[in-house]
Formats: C-alpha cells, sequence, structure tokens
C-alpha cells in the first residue's frame, strides 16, 4: 500500500514538475530570454544615448561572424553626425542584424524604425532586443531579402536608411539605386551607408551625392542625400 501511495506521489510530482517546465518555457520563449543560450547580454553592446542610454543589448555569440554589428567607436561618430536629422524620424534599417542601429535612432527621438534582415539569427536577437527596449508599438520587423523588401516599401518615405550589408558581398550600388528608384528617400533624408574602408565603392549614384565621408579604423561611413 504505502509503495502505491509513494507511485501516486511521484506521478503527481511529475506531472507538476511538467507542467511547470513547460509553462517557464514558453514564458521565456514568449519574452525572448531563450536567445540568450545562443546570444551574449553583456557589455559589448548598448544604446549609448538617448532615453534608453546604457541599456545593454543582445549581441551574436563569440565567434559568430555571419553578425557585425556596428562597434561603440563607430555608432557614437556616427549619431553625432546624423543627430540634426533623428527628431521625429522614419528609419529603415536594411541589414539590420541585431536591430543596434534602429534602436539607438529610436532612442535618440526616431519616431519608426523598419528592422529587416533575412537571418533568422538575426531576426531573433532583433526581436529580443526590441522586446528589452519595449519598441514593439514603433519598430516592424520585416524578414526579406534586400531588394524584396524595397520593392515592398515602395509608397513609403524614410527620412534615414542605413545601409550595413555583410563585407562579403556587393549590395551597395544596387541597394542605392534602388531607393533612389522606388523613391525611398524623403526630400531632406540621408543614407547611411558603412562598408570596409578597403572596399571599392562606386560613389557616383544617379540623383545621389556625398554629403560627408569619414573613416574610423576599418569602417568607412558615406553619407548619401539627394542632388541639389
Amino acid at each position: 500500500t504505502q509503495t502505491i501511495y509513494f507511485s501516486k506521489k511521484c506521478d503527481i510530482w511529475l506531472t507538476n514538475l511538467h507542467f511547470l517546465i513547460a509553462f517557464y518555457w514558453g514564458f521565456m520563449e514568449k519574452c525572448g530570454l531563450l536567445w540568450y543560450t545562443n546570444t551574449n547580454l553583456g557589455d559589448k553592446m548598448r544604446i549609448i544615448t538617448g532615453k534608453f542610454k546604457s541599456k545593454k543589448l543582445v549581441s551574436p555569440t563569440e565567434g559568430d561572424l555571419s553578425i557585425r554589428p556596428t562597434l561603440d567607436r563607430v555608432k557614437e561618430p556616427l549619431f553625432s553626425m546624423i543627430r540634426p536629422y533623428l527628431n521625429g524620424a522614419r528609419v529603415l534599417d536594411l541589414f539590420a542584424g541585431t536591430g543596434n542601429l534602429g534602436l539607438e535612432a529610436i532612442s535618440e527621438g526616431a519616431s519608426f524604425a523598419v528592422l529587416n534582415d533575412k537571418s533568422k539569427t538575426a531576426l531573433r536577437i532583433i526581436s529580443t532586443n526590441v522586446r528589452l527596449t519595449q519598441t514593439s508599438n514603433c519598430v516592424k520587423i520585416t524578414a526579406k531579402e534586400y531588394d524584396k523588401c524595397l520593392k515592398s516599401l515602395v509608397g513609403d518615405i524614410f527620412d534615414i536608411i542605413f545601409l550595413d550589408p555583410p563585407y562579403a558581398t556587393d549590395y551597395e550600388e544596387d541597394a542605392l539605386n534602388k531607393i533612389v528608384e522606388y523613391n525611398l528617400l524623403a526630400k531632406e533624408g540621408i543614407i547611411v551607408l558603412e562598408s570596409d574602408k578597403r572596399k571599392e565603392i562606386n560613389e557616383n549614384i544617379d540623383r545621389l551625392e556625398i554629403k560627408d565621408k569619414r573613416t574610423y579604423g576599418r569602417v568607412t561611413l558615406r553619407v548619401y542625400r539627394w542632388k541639389e
């Protein structure tokens, strides 16, 4: 009798344990916290200023070269350059990676951001960082190839467009031309292109001109605007 009683108690205990594990797992997944096991939540990436200043963001795992977030030593001068354009801005980050740039823009006064990436890993990190900053009401996440994303946005206008494609690709010129073709840039808007400084970029884009160009370490930033 005692054995049967003990066996029933164990069954009830295990059932409750399984329920608690399932509940915890579902809660963690809903909150995006499960992805911390595949990412870093440390001091490597953070919001540098604005209403989310010093907020830590999830970054790729050590050694994961498929996603290359913009480093603070580049992000700080970048946002100093574009700060006059941020207040109330509509932002597009075409190769969002971690969502780092779009969320920094929201922190500094942008009103809305489209964060696009085709990588499933990147999309998981972006979703987590949006939850961490509680910006889901002003961020749209899309999972498209860059050219399909641009085509899907025809009719929209953006004040700031970030282009930071993987260094091993040659998407820069095509992306710039499609932005012009689809008329996605506001009249007084800017496009920020980040690239490896050793990479040759065709700077002669129809209807666009370079407003600013700076190099920080290995990174070159180009800021485009409509030709006057």
